[in-house]
């Protein structure tokens, strides 16, 4: 196994440099001005103010001059003049155009919100979404099945943005279910902490839940099928043990590849969730830096920052293969 995830880490570097160089490129071929609009922003902008801020900026170098700079920013503290010359320490992932602080410091800051959303959200529509579809596949063929599917369906039908908004105006502000949402650290309020999460938590789990029901449903129908739950039910098993004692744990590996993936990718950027229901965290974070100035430096972080969780995300699935089916052995 050590082998297996040497090569994997080694894969893992090479991805995320190529998604890194790929999106420095992105942004340096496209339409934006950042020396411009910085100047402007100074008051009245001259050729000789603007030619100051690229320099400091690196904008006057090739596009392989300033990734080199910026890689090399990772590993020592760098300097950058945004008309005013900002010290920033390694591991440096610039500074931010619109809000003119490190953005290490400003990912730092909104990562626990996106984390405390993501994390309960997802465990939650997790569970609930494994058990529902088991129970459903034990019970194939009733109208808790067939319930399940049409609810199902009903829920997948609406997009997720619009049960989100629907959620926060209906149950928060017109009939006052719900308290107010938004963020605050665990540390310093823990019941604000909740009460701010607790609708978001809900309908990320609700929106989410359906889709490992229906998963989890079909893969346990195809393990209830198998030859060993039979024999184990025809030896005196009660179907329910066979379902979740030998069923399940063969049932939930393909699970378990979608919920790894779905983890990393809410990490990275729970957009809507974050938008709607005011969390500050690094979806939010990453919709705020396209306004004005398009702040390159914050959204190249979140790009890096997100190609690594989902990197990270596929080894780890990877290795607890080994542990929840003991048929799989990495070699």
């Amino acid at each position: 196994m050590f082998g297996y995830i040497v090569r994997r880490l080694i894969a893992a570097v090479i991805v995320v440099v190529v998604i890194s160089m790929a999106t420095f490129a992105m942004f340096f071929y496209g339409p934006s001005d950042p020396a411009g609009q910085l100047c402007s922003e100074q008051g009245r902008c001259t050729q000789e103010k603007r030619a100051a801020i690229e320099e400091g900026l690196g904008l006057n170098q090739s596009g392989v001059s300033q990734y080199g700079a910026w890689a090399k920013g990772l590993f020592v503290d760098r300097e950058i003049d945004l008309g005013v010359t900002y010290e920033c320490d390694a591991p440096c992932l610039g500074i931010s155009y619109n809000r003119k602080q490190e953005v290490r410091g400003l990912i730092t800051a909104a990562l626990p919100a996106t984390a405390s959303l993501v994390l309960i959200g997802a465990a939650l529509y997790f569970v609930v979404g494994v058990v529902v579809g088991s129970v459903a596949a034990r019970h194939r063929g009733t109208g808790a099945d067939r319930g399940l599917v049409a609810g199902s369906l009903l829920i997948s039908s609406i997009p997720y943005y619009l049960f989100a908004l629907l959620a926060w105006i209906y149950l928060i502000n017109k009939w006052g279910i719900f308290p107010d949402s938004g963020y605050t650290p665990l540390s310093e309020n823990p019941a604000a902490w909740f009460s701010g999460l607790l609708l978001p938590w809900i309908v990320l789990a609700t929106a989410n839940m359906v889709v490992y029901a229906r998963f989890s449903r079909g893969s346990m129908v195809e393990v209830l099928g198998e030859d060993y739950v039979r024999t184990a039910m025809a030896k005196g098993l009660s179907r329910r043990r066979a379902t979740f004692k030998h069923g399940l744990r063969a049932a939930i590996v393909p699970v378990v590849t979608i919920f790894g993936l779905d983890i990393a990718t809410l990490l990275a950027g729970a957009i809507f969730t974050e938008q709607i229901f005011e969390i500050d965290g690094v979806g939010k974070l990453a919709l705020d830096s396209i306004e004005g100035i398009i702040d390159f430096p914050v959204l190249s972080a979140v790009v890096l920052i997100s190609a690594m969780l989902v990197v990270v995300a596929n080894l780890v699935v990877d290795i607890l293969y080994t542990a929840i089916d003991p048929r799989v052995r990495l070699t």
